[in-house]
């Protein structure tokens, strides 16, 4: 009998200090085990970015979060592809030495990983990135030039010919100095977060096109109490591999149906941090027959658990649980059938109404 392949989404808000997945490319050990239990899965850049580290999952699909959003909604599909031309947009406001920094790790793409890449162009203003936090301590932040990033986005689709894009944007170096030594300790939230995902928003829903950011920073001087999960950010001058890896395989966004493509009526489950509910994602896909699934010991800051929103869910303790309900899931089996205490079935009451 054949079956429609079994397909899930991971989902981990970025910015939120989330504990597995707010750091750098911390969750990637989780996408990498889910997807020995799915046929397809489904995940964004904050899941599978690792700085200068990353790992190919072939049956794993790299989805920026705005487009995440208008999948989930129905509105978009997905259409996966061998391989993007990606096109590389550097902020004007990046130092000449740090931009050839990033040049060459472009290079080192194309000649390494074999990855097809345009040729770059320079934004025509700085683009003034600033950052923000929330009373709660979430991250966000502005960018000062908006349509200079979107003019500079359209020259490489138009002229270069683009099929996804990765942007480096100068981060200022006034950052919280307390909040960074969090972060780098394993105990904080990413303070670059919420403005890079203002970024690849931007262009996403501009243009249709796959997008993912990758800051440029000055460099910070080693420290010895680094948390494991903050050290794939200390390892070079730039963070643009990971991007360039998951954007080479990122599937185009598209509105007519075709045989091959995803829509959001085939994701037969979701997986989200327990308290981190609200995402317009998990919200449209709780209305379809998708098995939302949701972990409690991945704490964040904020505290939007699923019963208050409607959101019926399997809460598990860990992603290893979350991974043996997708395996009973998949099989057709109910998890309860594998307790040792199942309770009878019950008549069901009826009701009359006059």
């Amino acid at each position: 009998m054949n079956q429609r392949p079994y397909t899930a989404i991971l989902i981990i808000p970025t910015g939120i200090g989330a504990a597995i997945g707010g750091y750098a490319g911390d969750a990637l050990p989780v996408a990498k085990v889910l997807a020995q239990v799915c046929d397809r899965l489904i995940t964004h850049p904050n899941v599978l970015n690792g700085a200068s580290l990353y790992w190919n999952i072939d049956n794993a699909f790299y989805v920026e979060g705005y487009g995440l959003d208008k999948f989930a909604a129905g509105c978009w599909g997905l259409r996966p592809v061998r391989t993007n031309k990606i096109g590389l947009l550097l902020d004007q406001g990046i130092e000449p030495d740090l931009r050839l920094r990033h040049l060459q790790a472009a290079d080192a793409a194309r000649a390494t990983l074999g990855l097809t890449l345009t040729d770059y162009i320079i934004t025509d203003a700085p683009l003034n990135v600033e950052l923000r936090t929330a009373p709660s301590g979430v991250s966000w932040g502005t960018i000062g030039n908006p349509d200079s990033l979107l003019r500079a986005a359209e020259v490489l689709i138009k002229k270069a010919g683009a099929e996804a894009i990765a942007v480096v944007a100068r981060f200022p170096d006034n950052m919280d100095e307390q909040a960074v030594q969090n972060y780098r300790h394993g105990k904080g939230v990413d303070p670059l977060a919420g403005a890079e995902a203002v970024v690849s928003h931007l262009i996403v829903r501009t243009f249709q096109i796959p997008c993912a950011h990758s800051p440029a920073l000055a460099d910070v001087p080693p420290d010895p109490n680094l948390s494991p999960r903050a050290a794939a950010e200390e390892l070079g001058y730039t963070f643009l591999p990971s991007v360039l890896v998951g954007l080479s395989r990122a599937p185009q966004f598209i509105v007519e149906k075709k045989h091959q493509d995803i829509w959001a009526d085939q994701i037969d489950a979701a997986i989200a941090p327990a308290y981190a509910c609200g995402s317009s994602a998990l919200l449209a896909l709780s209305q379809s027959q998708c098995q939302i699934i949701t972990v409690e010991e991945n704490k964040t800051l904020i505290q939007v658990p699923p019963q208050p929103l409607g959101i019926k869910s399997i809460q598990v303790n860990s992603y290893l649980e979350a991974v043996g309900i997708l395996v009973a899931h998949k099989a057709g089996i109910n998890p309860s059938a594998l307790c040792p205490q199942i309770s009878s079935l019950q008549p069901i009451v009826r009701s009359i109404k006059n």
